[in-house]
């Protein structure tokens, strides 16, 4: 242990997001960065769920709003800012938007197995950049095997009905808050700032918190 360290501040961080928005994905990138920037920031990192389409059956095939054209082009810039990040895009990979109900009971599962950071990044690449069904039990329990959970355990976890009720809940307080649009990040339960924000951003939130916790 170096002596001559400075401590580390300790800064609670909450991310209301879903599994199937992309723009999530490049903004837990992006904050991933911001945290790196910032090594004397010690994040705690609470993963709360937001349902973009929280009646969305697991078996269907998601709908995109505004039609192929507006797809396209959106699909065009996130591929873009993508590279920035390290995010290799493929929606040309995606057949269906599927439910992201059980991928948000997961991550509840791994973060109280200490993989809940691990296991909300290769949910989104497995989504995003390999077109896997990420509604689908197999799938979610592959991710969780990867990131060291036991994949039987994940397996009949996501057999029963733990944790789904809690999903709706955190997801009806992300709305009662006054949250409808994801991702948003809370910093230290006060700074709250939405959208894919660049790194730049939320380094300088990061530090107006640490300077208050200081």
């Amino acid at each position: 242990m170096n002596v001559l360290a400075p401590p580390r501040t300790r800064l609670p961080i909450e991310v209301v997001f879903d599994l199937v928005c992309p723009w999530c994905f490049l903004g837990t990138r992006r904050l991933r960065t911001a945290l790196r920037a910032r090594p004397d920031i010690m994040a705690d990192i609470l993963w709360r769920p937001f349902l973009l389409n929280p009646d969305l059956p697991g078996s269907e095939p998601g709908r995109k709003p505004g039609g192929p054209d507006r797809a396209r082009r959106l699909h065009a810039t996130l591929t873009e800012l993508g590279r920035a990040e390290g995010v290799p895009f493929r929606f040309d990979l995606i057949r269906r938007v599927p439910s992201s109900l059980d991928a948000h009971r997961l991550v509840r599962l791994a973060s109280r197995r200490g993989a809940g950071d691990e296991v909300v990044d290769r949910i989104f690449l497995a989504h995003f950049t390999e077109g896997a069904d990420i509604g689908d039990h197999a799938t979610l329990a592959a991710i969780g095997a990867a990131a060291g959970l036991d994949r039987a355990a994940v397996r009949r976890f996501l057999a029963g009905e733990h944790e789904t009720e809690v999903v709706h809940t955190e997801n009806l307080r992300a709305h009662r808050l006054g949250i409808n649009g994801v991702p948003c990040f809370v910093i230290s339960g006060r700074h709250a700032i939405a959208g894919a924000q660049e790194p730049e951003v939320l380094q300088r939130l990061l530090d107006v918190a640490a300077l208050e916790a200081g």
